[in-house]
């Protein structure tokens, strides 16, 4: 299956009819594990993705849904950048700041970091985000520690309030680009 093919089959699982909570969920709409894991064991296995690279797309996927603790199982046993990142993602959902940034020293300067940068500075200069810019990418690069700040200063505001919502998106994107990477990563890479 190609990488384009294998993202627009895996898309779906990221689309649910509200976006994933900054914090640990779980909200409606959101897919079972086992019906996740059926989905993805069909998709994944006509793909030749090393098990690491399965086991991150698995991850990312059952955090989208709120499916904290069986995504924090999977990212347990992934001691790559992949995985890392993820459990960083997985700790500032839950919320637990202080371990996700743990997680994203250890995940380094991840490769996806780049088109992430890209992607959201355009969204947020055309949504009119020049603060967010500033915060998110301090010296032009994705900043991980700069989201988990402003996630946990979102914490205290309302579900309903606009930042949460610019919020939400960003970490929407950040699914995206993250899965984007994944489906195009060849047999060997991780």
């Amino acid at each position: 299956m190609s990488s384009d093919l294998l993202f627009a089959s895996v898309r779906p699982l990221l689309e649910t009819p509200q976006p994933a909570t900054l914090g640990p969920g779980p909200r409606p709409g959101v897919l079972p594990v086992e019906t996740l894991n059926r989905r993805l064991e069909a998709l994944l296995a006509q793909t030749p993705r090393t098990r690491a690279a399965q086991d991150a797309m698995r991850g990312l996927v059952l955090l989208w849904h709120d499916h904290l603790e069986a995504a924090h199982a999977l990212v347990r046993g992934l001691e790559n950048p992949d995985g890392r990142l993820l459990h960083g993602i997985m700790h500032r959902r839950e919320p637990d700041y202080g371990n996700a940034k743990y997680w994203f020293r250890r995940a380094g300067s991840h490769r996806c970091y780049p088109p992430l940068a890209e992607r959201l500075t355009a969204a947020l200069a055309e949504a009119g985000e020049p603060e967010l810019n500033r915060r998110l990418f301090p010296r032009g690069v994705w900043d991980p520690f700069g989201f988990v700040d402003l996630c946990e200063a979102a914490a205290s505001l309302t579900p309903d309030h606009p930042r949460v919502a610019r919020l939400q998106e960003v970490q929407r994107l950040e699914f995206e680009v993250l899965a984007e990477h994944w489906c195009g990563a060849a047999e060997g890479a991780g």
